[in-house]
């Protein structure tokens, strides 16, 4: 996780080429099969280094597949505070934002509701505040039918 955390770093101080190549090197020993958490992480992250919502789509669905395949148990051993259920509404926005992005406005609008079931685990504060404003941009886009990059979205612009 320290390893992940450094790219990501890297990343939000403006370094995406190294950063995402950072992340890929760390996926490439994880492997599909890896810590569940370790790949949700990892791939979450790299998922908002991609500039082809294709590409982003297929990262943000390992990051679904892995917090699926994550106990309670193995992320509270990372830390005390966290629950698996407050990962979903985040993945969840991004899957609809990539999907939105790609023109496929059915599927994006299924994942929008998913974040919004799950959007009750987010915390209270900055962060449940920014993922439940993003929700509410990802809808409205998805219903005037927009593909543009959202200028609010997490990663490099395009």
């Amino acid at each position: 996780m320290e390893a992940i955390g450094q790219a990501v770093a890297e990343g939000h101080a403006g370094r995406s080429a190294s950063a995402r190549r950072e992340l890929l090197d760390l996926w490439a020993t994880i492997g599909v099969t890896g810590d569940p958490l370790h790949r949700c992480t990892l791939a979450h992250h790299l998922a908002d280094l991609c500039e082809d919502p294709a590409e982003a789509l297929t990262w943000d669905l390992r990051a679904l597949d892995a917090a699926d395949a994550l106990t309670e148990q193995r992320a509270q051993e990372h830390h005390a505070g966290l629950r698996v259920a407050g990962f979903h509404p985040s993945l969840h926005l991004n899957l609809a934002d990539d999907h939105r992005r790609l023109g496929s406005f059915r599927a994006a609008a299924e994942h929008i509701e998913a974040a919004r079931r799950h959007a009750p685990a987010l915390p209270d504060g900055p962060y449940g505040a920014m993922i439940r404003t993003a929700v509410d941009e990802v809808a409205e886009a998805i219903t005037r039918r927009d593909t543009s990059r959202r200028s609010t979205a997490p990663g490099p612009a395009a």
